[in-house]
C-alpha cells in the first residue's frame, strides 16, 4: 500500500518536474538570444559590418561556424548563426552539437542578416531587397515597413523545426514570425533594428 501511493505521488510530480525543465530551457534559450544580439552588435562595433550567415556544413572543416567571407548577393536559403566567429554557444537548450555533415541541424540557430548591412555601412544605409519583416500570431506586423529589422536570430524551440512564417525561405520581401508560444508554434526570435545599431555604433564612435 506504502509503494502504491508513492507511487501516486511520483506520478503526479512528473508534469510538474517536466514543465519545469522546459520553462528553465526557454529561460536559457531567451537568455542565449540576448547574448547572441550583444555579440552581433560588438561584431559591427569592431568590423563596420554585421556578419554572414555560416553555410559550411561539414564539422570538421576549420569554417564551420565561421561566418562567410560574403553574403552580399541574392541568398538561395536561409543561413546559420557563425557562433564560432561571435564566441557563442552552437545550439539552443534544445540543440544537439553536429559530428558529421549527414547529421541535422538541431537546434543551431537560424540567422539572417539584411545584406545591406553585411558590409560595410553608414547612417544613410538603406534595406536591400530582403526587405525583413516580421509579424505575429495573427498576422500583424510587429516590425514596420520603414523601419524592418537588419538581422534576426531565432531558436526554432522544443519541436526543433521552423514554425509559422518561420517555416518558408523568401529570397526577398523575407517574412518571419515572432510571439508568444503556442502548440502550433514556438519558435523564440530576437532581432536588431536599424536605429538600434546604428545608435550603438555612433556611441561606439564608429560613426559620426
Amino acid at each position: 500500500m506504502v509503494l502504491f501511493i508513492v507511487t501516486l505521488l511520483m506520478a503526479g510530480l512528473v508534469p510538474t518536474i517536466t514543465s519545469q525543465l522546459e520553462q528553465q530551457r526557454i529561460n536559457e534559450t531567451r537568455k542565449q538570444l540576448n547574448d547572441i544580439k550583444d555579440a552581433l552588435i560588438g561584431y559591427a562595433v569592431i568590423n563596420g559590418r554585421l556578419p554572414c550567415p555560416t553555410t559550411t556544413a561539414d564539422p570538421n572543416n576549420a569554417n564551420y561556424g565561421v561566418t562567410d567571407a560574403t553574403c552580399t548577393t541574392s541568398p538561395t536559403s536561409e543561413g546559420y548563426l557563425p557562433w564560432k566567429t561571435l564566441g557563442i554557444a552552437a545550439v539552443d537548450a534544445w540543440g544537439i552539437k553536429r559530428k558529421a555533415t549527414s547529421d541535422p541541424w538541431i537546434g543551431q540557430w537560424r540567422y539572417r542578416v539584411d545584406r545591406n548591412f553585411s558590409a560595410a555601412f553608414n547612417l544613410s544605409t538603406g534595406f536591400s531587397a530582403d526587405a525583413l519583416l516580421i509579424k505575429d500570431n495573427d498576422g500583424n506586423n510587429i516590425t514596420t515597413t520603414t523601419e524592418r529589422p537588419v538581422a534576426i536570430v531565432y531558436s526554432t524551440g522544443k519541436n526543433t523545426t521552423a514554425d509559422g512564417q518561420n517555416a518558408s525561405f523568401e529570397a526577398s520581401g523575407g517574412t518571419y514570425q515572432s510571439d508568444a508560444q503556442t502548440s502550433t508554434f514556438d519558435d523564440i526570435m530576437i532581432w536588431i533594428s536599424r536605429p538600434q545599431l546604428l545608435n550603438r555604433m555612433v556611441m561606439a564612435g564608429k560613426l559620426p
